[in-house]
C-alpha cells in the first residue's frame, strides 16, 4: 500500500494480561478503535510500546496479530533501530516486511554518536531499507538530538528516506527542517501537545500516544489542521490540553494505560523497569477524563 506518511498516526501501546504476557484481545480491540475512530496509519513496536521489554518472538507475533487484524485497511509502520549500525542493517535486511509501509528508525541510543555518526548510520540503514523510513528523533530518550542539518541532509541525499517524526520539542530546529526539507519529505510532530502548532508552520500530523485512548478526538485534531480550520483544530487541542500534559507526567504509556484501564479496555500492567502511574496521577487523569466526557 503506497502512503505519503501525513495525518493521524498512533504509537499503538502493548497490553499485558495479569502475568504480564501479550494480551492480544485487548490489542485487537485498540486497533479496531483506532481504525473506526478515524486515523491514517498505525505503529507497531515504538517506544508507547514497550518495545525495549519485547523478546523477538513476542515482537514477530504481535506484528502478525496486527496485520491480521487490519487486513490492509490501514497503513501499518514498523519501528525498528539500535545502537550498534551494523546489527541495526542485519535486522533490516531480514524482517518480515510484508504489509509494511514503512519503518521507524530510531537515532542511536546510549552511545551518542556526533552527527556525522548519525548521518552514517542512517544512510546505511538507507542503502539497505526495502520500505521507506521514517527517522525519530527523540533526544529525552536516546541522549542525542539530531540537528536540522542533518536531518535535512539525509533528506536530500536518500530519497526512501521520506520522513521525519521530530519529538526534540524544538520549534526552532522544527521550523528549520519544515522550511528547508525537500518537497517528498514529511515533518511529523512526535509530541501529541506540538501537533498543532508543528501542522500550523507546514508540518503533516501526528504520531500521537493518546489516540490509543481517543483516536476520534486525535483524528479530528489532526485532520481539521490540515484542512485549515485551525479554530476547529484548536478547540480539539484545548479539549484535550490537560490530558495530553498528565499522560507524560509519571512516564510514558503509564499515563495513557490508565486512560486505556478507565475505558475498560485493558489492564493497567506495564512490564519492568517501567511501572503503572502513581495514585496521584491516576487520580487526576481518572478526574480529567471524567470532565473531558
Amino acid at each position: 500500500m503506497l502512503f505519503d506518511f501525513s495525518g493521524a498516526g498512533v504509537a499503538l501501546v502493548t497490553p499485558f494480561n495479569e502475568k504480564g504476557e501479550v494480551d492480544y484481545p485487548a490489542l485487537g480491540k485498540i486497533v479496531e478503535n483506532q481504525i473506526n475512530g478515524g486515523m491514517d496509519y498505525l505503529v507497531m513496536m515504538g517506544t508507547t510500546a514497550e518495545t525495549a521489554t519485547l523478546n523477538y518472538l513476542e515482537k514477530r507475533e504481535i506484528a502478525s496479530f496486527v496485520q491480521g487484524i487490519t487486513k490492509g485497511r490501514i497503513p501499518l509502520i514498523m519501528g525498528l533501530g539500535g545502537y550498534d549500525t551494523a546489527d541495526t542493517v542485519k535486522k533490516l535486511e531480514t524482517a518480515d516486511l510484508k504489509g509494511i509501509s514503512g519503518i521507524l528508525a530510531i537515532t542511536p541510543y546510549y552511545n551518542r554518536p556526533n552527527q556525522e555518526g548519525l548521518y552514517q548510520h542512517f544512510k546505511a540503514m538507507s542503502a539497505h531499507a526495502r520500505v521507506p523510513l521514517i527517522l525519530y528523533n527523540v533526544p529525552s530518550r536516546t541522549g542525542v538530538n539530531m540537528e536540522a542539518e542533518t536531518t535535512l541532509r539525509l533528506a536530500g541525499e536518500c530519497r526512501n528516506i521520506m520522513a521525519i517524526k521530530e519529538a526534540s520539542g524544538n520549534i526552532t530546529q522544527i521550523s528549520r527542517i519544515i522550511k528547508y526539507a525537500p518537497s517528498h519529505f514529511k515533518v511529523i510532530s512526535g509530541d501529541d501537545v506540538n501537533a498543532l502548532p508543528v501542522i500550523s508552520i507546514g508540518g503533516k500530523g501526528v504520531i500521537s500516544v493518546i489516540a490509543n485512548a481517543y483516536p476520534k478526538k486525535l483524528s479530528d485534531l489532526v485532520h481539521f489542521a490540515l484542512e485549515g480550520n485551525m479554530a476547529a483544530a484548536a478547540r480539539q487541542h484545548l479539549e484535550l490540553t490537560e490530558l495530553l500534559k498528565l499522560q507524560f507526567d509519571d512516564g510514558n504509556p503509564a499515563g495513557v494505560k490508565v486512560m486505556l484501564e478507565e475505558m475498560g479496555i485493558i489492564r493497567n500492567v506495564l512490564r519492568l523497569p517501567l511501572v503503572p502511574a502513581n495514585a496521584v496521577i491516576a487520580a487526576k487523569i481518572r478526574a480529567e477524563m471524567q470532565n473531558l466526557a
